[in-house]
Formats: structure tokens, C-alpha cells, sequence
């Protein structure tokens, strides 16, 4: 490694670090639910960049579409099915869009250039039992062999959360219309 390649991968580091504590923080502050989901959302993809300066392409990919995709399209079904999103919004507040898309472009950015400044793939001889242990294959199994059970308990906590926010909002219409 040369020592531009490390002066790039701190400035990468930082300001990444700072894009993630940022949307953080705004994820916090904002009161409107929807835009505290979508700086989650920033939060997770700059997570999935930090994976990807770990040499950990897969677990980054997972990030992102697990949960900056699945799980924040359920946040956002249930903010919205409850109407959450008019509860405490504040009039103004202009400037958190052009935040939100600034941020989301700097983590995209960011691991464009994560991603350029890696270093060639270097080929090693490993046993076979070593290559398969990272995998997604061996990972996959795993999943679906030893941790089953905590895989489906989840899923169907999910679940309930769902059919739990569509009951509640149910009830509360009824009472409103009465």
C-alpha cells in the first residue's frame, strides 16, 4: 500500500463517518416520520460502504437490500398505513430534502471510490473447507440448517408488527367515523 492509498482511505473513512453520524443525528431530530426512515436509509448504505472497505462484499450487499431495502419498505408501509407521517411534521423544513439527496450522493460516491481504490484481488491456495466458510452457500446453509428457529421467530414477529399497526389504525378509523 502506498501512502496515497491510505491518505484516500482516511479522507474515505471520515467522511463517511461523518455522513453516517449526520444522517444519524437528523434521523433523530427531524418529526417527520417518513424523512426520519429515508435518513435511516442513508444510515444503512453508509454502513454497506464500510463493509465494502472491509473486503466484506457480501455482508454489504446484504445491508442494502435486507435492510436499506426490505425492512425500511416495511417501515415505511407501516408509517404510512398508520399515518404517522402527518403526526408532528412541522411546516418548513425545505432544507432536509436537498440534505437527504446530498448525503445519499456522498455515500454513493464514497464507495464508488471504496470500491476503486481496492487493491487486486490476490489468489491463495486454501483448503476447500476454508473456502466454503465464508460463502454465501455456507451461509445460506447455516442459516437455514443451525439458526432456523431465530430466522422464522423473526419473520413472524415481523409479521405480527404488520397485522398488530393495520388492526390498531383499523380500530382508531372506525371510532373516528362513529
Amino acid at each position: 500500500r502506498t501512502r496515497w492509498n491510505l491518505i484516500v482511505e482516511v479522507i474515505v473513512f471520515g467522511a463517511l463517518a461523518l455522513i453516517a453520524v449526520g444522517s444519524a443525528v437528523m434521523m433523530i431530530v427531524t418529526r417527520n416520520a417518513v424523512h426520519s426512515a429515508l435518513f435511516l436509509v442513508i444510515v444503512m448504505s453508509s454502513l454497506a460502504v464500510f463493509f465494502l472497505g472491509l473486503l466484506g462484499p457480501f455482508i454489504a450487499m446484504v445491508q442494502v437490500a435486507v435492510y436499506a431495502g426490505a425492512i425500511m419498505v416495511l417501515f415505511l408501509f407501516v408509517i404510512m398505513l398508520l399515518g404517522a407521517e402527518r403526526v408532528g411534521a412541522r411546516v418548513g423544513g425545505r432544507w432536509q430534502i436537498p440534505l437527504a439527496l446530498g448525503l445519499a450522493a456522498a455515500v454513493l460516491a464514497l464507495g464508488v471510490v471504496v470500491l476503486a481504490n481496492q487493491p487486486p484481488v490476490q489468489l491463495v491456495d486454501l483448503p476447500a473447507e476454508q473456502l466454503a466458510q465464508g460463502s454465501a452457500e455456507a451461509v445460506g446453509a447455516e442459516l437455514f440448517s443451525v439458526y432456523l428457529f431465530p430466522f422464522e421467530a423473526v419473520s413472524i414477529l415481523l409479521l405480527v408488527a404488520i397485522v398488530g399497526a393495520v388492526v390498531l389504525t383499523r380500530d382508531e378509523r372506525r371510532k373516528k367515523s362513529v
